[in-house]
């Protein structure tokens, strides 16, 4: 008997991304520009010096890195469980503790119920993504679908 095994779930925030890296360089060009115009006395009797300029530098390639960040949510799910690495935190969790895939209206992102009453959101699927977003979250709740199987199989 052949037994066809669910998909390999892997997903990020595609839209985001390509918003993210247009910014980024964006933000970084224009403090590197604005650093330009800081030079000599200010109206308040201070003084811009080439430190001053450095700063502005370093303050805009801060500030590209930190909206870079946002690129940093993804998802990679196998029959073994589900991998979610989101803004701040990651999780690893098999299927024994997922209870259901959800992409309620209106929400931003899916989110996994767990069997403890508590809910882990997958930052890398966003409703922004359309039909990326909804095909993820069909392989999601396929891969649990297909581990509730083997659980049963397996009783």
């Amino acid at each position: 008997m052949s037994e066809q095994r669910p998909p390999v779930v892997q997903s990020k925030p595609r839209r985001l991304t390509q918003v993210c890296w247009f910014v980024a360089p964006f933000i970084v060009i224009l403090f590197g520009l604005l650093s330009f115009g800081l030079s000599g006395r200010t109206e308040g009797g201070g003084y811009f010096s080439t430190g001053d300029q450095i700063a502005m530098v370093g303050l805009g390639i801060l500030m590209g890195l930190a909206v870079l960040w946002f690129t940093r949510p993804r998802v990679y799910a196998d029959s073994k469980g589900v991998r979610i690495r989101n803004m701040v935190g990651s999780y690893q969790l098999p299927w024994q503790v997922v209870t259901a895939v959800r992409f309620d209206d209106g929400s931003p992102w899916a989110t996994l119920d767990l069997a403890d009453d508590d809910q882990v959101a997958v930052m890398a699927i966003q409703r922004q993504d359309k039909e990326r977003a909804v095909a993820a979250v069909r392989g999601l709740r396929a891969l649990l679908a297909a581990s509730r199987d083997g659980d049963a199989d397996g009783d």
